[in-house]
């Protein structure tokens, strides 16, 4: 996804380290907001299209604990923590709940910038969608037309009968469910099986996606499920 369009949503208090981080992330390309309270964040969130949060625990009204605690139960975006609180039982306590990593004040704002970038790469590489809202359609579950996929049980279902998928056809699954419409390359799709894709085996992404849409397709030959994108890759969506 283009810099151009990630948000980066700063709840922090010290109006100093908004501009400071303002000015370090914006030089890179990211559309910044900032909440100088805890209240404010939730209100932005609720209205804007978030890539990213920083923040810092100290926050008024609404501390930045409670503040991840509440974005966790409806969003699933990067969040990084960033306060003057050192001692690991606060560092562990924000991982715990939702961060994504914890860094102390004061800080150097280059790495701050390198935190987002990997942040950001990891999220969107794993499937995080523009919107940065979790797409299940019920807690624990990604629907897809009429394939239920149970994020605890890792089982699939269409028209609720069990799909037997092996342990590789079904991380495929989720990739692809986790994002519908989005495409990927046979590489991402390597990567999530816990491989790399090289030229000798280049066919090999084609036979599990063969495989897995002769089990959940109701005409493999004329899909309507998983797609192919000439060129690029495959992608899910229901028509």
């Amino acid at each position: 996804m283009s810099v151009l369009y990630q948000t980066i949503l700063i709840a922090e208090d010290d109006a100093d380290i908004i501009e400071l981080l303002s000015l370090y992330l914006s030089g890179e390309g990211y559309h910044i907001l900032s909440a100088e309270n805890g209240r404010q964040a939730l209100e932005l969130m609720r209205t804007e299209k978030i890539s990213l949060a920083i923040v810092d625990i100290m926050l008024p009204e609404v501390n930045g604990y409670d503040l991840i605690r509440k974005i966790r139960e409806t969003q699933n975006f990067p969040i990084i923590i960033l306060s003057a609180k050192t001692m690991d039982t606060d560092r562990i306590l924000g991982l715990n709940l939702g961060a994504d990593a914890y860094m102390t004040k004061p800080f150097n704002p280059l790495e701050v910038v390198a935190y987002v970038k990997a942040a950001l790469r990891r999220y969107y590489s794993l499937g995080g969608n523009a919107s940065g809202s979790v797409p299940v359609e019920d807690e624990g579950f990604l629907t897809v037309g009429e394939l239920q996929l149970d994020l605890y049980k890792f089982v699939l279902r269409k028209r609720g009968h069990v799909i037997p998928l092996t342990p590789t056809e079904l991380k495929i699954v989720v990739k692809l469910m986790q994002s519908p419409g989005r495409v990927y390359t046979k590489g991402q799709l390597y990567t999530c099986i816990g491989g790399e894709l090289y030229e000798s085996d280049n066919n090999t992404m084609m036979v599990h996606i063969s495989n897995i849409r002769a089990k959940i397709e109701d005409d493999p030959s004329n899909p309507r499920y998983i797609k192919t994108v000439r060129g690029l890759g495959y992608k899910i969506e229901a028509e």
